[in-house]
């Protein structure tokens, strides 16, 4: 029944193939049309049967309109035949560098009977996918025939020059080879491995190609800062592949659904069992891999240093993750099997390529390292990226406390401190009439703002979710409206003005010198390609200051120290233990301008407010 299944998902794919190139012909056929056209009244002219001044008249009006048509023809088919099309950014893998990983590649591809990829590359992802490198500008030419890459499998019914010439690249998520064991990594890659097959044929990839062919020239139609005339041939040259795009989209997506079908029938026959498992590593990695990106990376990245080993992060959080979450409990016992990363010469340097290409696309650091974009290891974040995270916001808090003319105490005859303090926060924040609001005894307080999840770190819990913006009409807005004071609003204002304009004065990217081959592939002003998240509210910019402004006054004058939780990110540990009810204090200090809640919470925690702390 696989064989069955194989080939009629192959036979779909193939008939969808031919149906895009039945578009390429037609399209040709309306090219030449004229041309044809200009065939016959030339020879009607010279047998005698169209003669006269009309037909003389449409001789040239029809041979004009057939060299105009040929050579429009021609220039577009240039251009999509010469277009770049877009490859994805990855980090190559040379053959002796993971030679034991081509090696499993191979002997994959023997039992699946289709060719082995041409070469394997890493993506700073949680997917995998093969990706067609064959257009000149992608690179080297490709492997010759003999290459011990294209293995034993000389047998599987494809040529040795079709393969050499069509076998695509594997792009492999790069958090699957750490997180996940040799066994499953194997698993996952079979349905992968197996589209090299359909892949080989030669109706599929002409259809790709042509397809590819369109959307780059679509690309190159739509490059900006032409001269008037070329951009008026450009956007004819970018209708004309639209068109086509439009007619052929149907078609090719059947095609891709008929390939993918062919290749998850014929991988069923390899490790299906584990491969159930191993689907299950590959969703609690992307949400390890997901929360390690938005949690602990991004802090890093805002402070212009970038984690140098974020695949091994990853192992870390998920066994973290196992710890905690009693549904995980089992995978973390997988782990004294053998990792995939393993199978990787250096994985210490492939992990390092991997984790810069990530700050770059998902954050779009620059391309090489220097004094505001330096790599940091595990063991320094709290210090390089936790602590000088903190002081530069509460810095930044103090500056434009210091631009609205806040005094630096609330009391005009008490001795003004010799630094700043986290007591001109709170009393600048403390509504009036809440200085002398009666509280409960025994320390016993009514909920304030709302709760906090649980799980949530020191720094991140007053931005766990999405406030809509404050209306400034509104005097009295009702409860279902974004709360806040007055003071808390005009102050996150300023406040996100600051920011944006500290943000503006950084520059962005960096030369692309010294990356890999993919580098000259896609255009670094267009970074980051996946930004992780939407800009912070003003509201979430306010309170992560007065949560960092906080943090501060508790190092400095508490003996707490900075810290990393794998799963919540940055967090502050009192006494080795983490404060993660910090939020909803902050929350309630700038919601609703009661400072009781907080100032209670520093009472209990010995931290003094009073007390100047360092900034940077």
């Amino acid at each position: 029944m696989t064989g069955i299944g194989v080939e009629v998902g192959a036979q779909a794919a193939r008939s969808r193939a031919l149906a895009v190139l039945r578009i390429r012909g037609r399209a040709l056929a309306v090219a030449v049309l004229p041309a044809a056209a200009e065939v016959i009244l030339l020879t009607g002219g010279s047998t005698g049967h169209f003669v006269g001044p009309v037909w003389s008249a449409a001789r040239w009006v029809v041979g004009v309109l057939a060299v105009v048509v040929l050579l429009a023809a021609a220039g577009i088919a240039l251009v999509v035949a010469r277009a770049r099309p877009a490859v994805t950014p990855t980090v190559p893998i040379p053959e002796d560098s993971a030679p034991d990983l081509y090696r499993l590649v191979r002997d994959l591809a023997d039992r699946l009977e289709v060719p082995a990829p041409s070469a394997i590359a890493l993506t700073p992802d949680c997917d995998s996918w093969l990706e067609d490198r064959t257009h000149p500008a992608h690179g080297p030419p490709p492997r010759p025939a003999h290459d011990e890459l294209a293995g034993p499998g000389q047998g599987s019914g494809f040529g040795a020059h079709r393969r050499a010439v069509t076998a695509p690249v594997l792009v492999i998520g790069s958090p699957f080879l750490w997180w996940m064991r040799v066994g499953e990594l194997r698993a996952v890659l079979a349905p992968v491995v197996a589209g090299t097959g359909p892949s080989a044929h030669p109706d599929i990839a002409a259809a790709r190609r042509f397809v590819r062919g369109l959307d780059a020239a679509v690309g190159v139609a739509s490059t900006p800062g032409r001269c008037p005339l070329t951009r008026a041939v450009c956007a004819a040259v970018g209708w004309v592949a639209r068109l086509l795009l439009r007619g052929c989209r149907e078609h090719a997506a059947l095609m891709e659904r008929g390939v993918a079908a062919a290749a998850a029938e014929r991988a069923q026959a390899v490790d299906y069992g584990l491969r159930i498992v191993a689907q299950e590593q590959v969703g609690l990695a992307y949400a390890g891999w997901d929360r390690l990106l938005t949690r602990v990376a991004l802090p890093a990245w805002r402070m212009g240093r970038w984690p140098a080993r974020l695949d091994a992060g990853v192992v870390a959080a998920l066994t973290e993750l196992s710890r905690r979450d009693r549904l995980a409990e089992g995978f973390a016992s997988r782990l004294g099997e053998r990792p995939a990363c393993d199978l990787l010469e250096e994985p210490g340097a492939v992990d390092e390529a991997a984790s810069l290409l990530a700050a770059r696309l998902f954050h779009g650091g620059p391309a090489e390292c220097g004094p505001d974009w330096a790599p940091v290891d595990w063991q320094a974040y709290p210090e390089e990226v936790v602590d000088r995270t903190w002081r530069a916001d509460a810095a930044r808090l103090h500056r434009v406390l210091d631009s609205l003319g806040v005094r630096p105490t609330a009391d005009p005859a008490a001795p003004e401190p010799a630094g700043p303090t986290l007591a001109r926060v709170l009393d600048h924040l403390t509504e009036p009439g809440t200085h002398d609001t009666p509280r409960a005894a025994d320390g016993e307080h009514p909920p304030q703002g709302p709760a906090a999840p649980d799980d949530e770190g020191c720094t991140g819990g007053a931005s766990g979710k999405q406030m809509p913006a404050e209306s400034e009409d509104e005097a009295d807005p009702p409860d279902d409206a974004d709360p806040g004071t007055e003071r808390s609003a005009a102050l996150a204002a300023v406040l996100t003005a600051a920011l944006a304009r500290e943000e503006a004065a950084v520059p962005r990217g960096a030369t692309a010198a010294g990356q890999g081959p993919d580098s000259a592939l896609w255009d670094d002003d267009a970074l980051p390609l996946f930004p992780l998240q939407p800009p912070r509210t003003a509201r979430d910019l306010l309170a992560d200051h007065v949560t960092a402004m906080v943090c501060c006054a508790a190092v400095d004058t508490a003996g707490a120290v900075p810290g990393l939780d794998w799963l919540d990110g940055p967090s502050l540990l009192l006494g080795g233990e983490r404060a993660g009810d910090l939020a909803p204090k902050v929350l309630s200090l700038i919601e609703e301008g009661d400072p009781g809640p907080l100032r209670d919470w520093l009472a209990a925690s010995g931290i003094r407010p009073e007390k100047p702390v360092r900034l940077v």
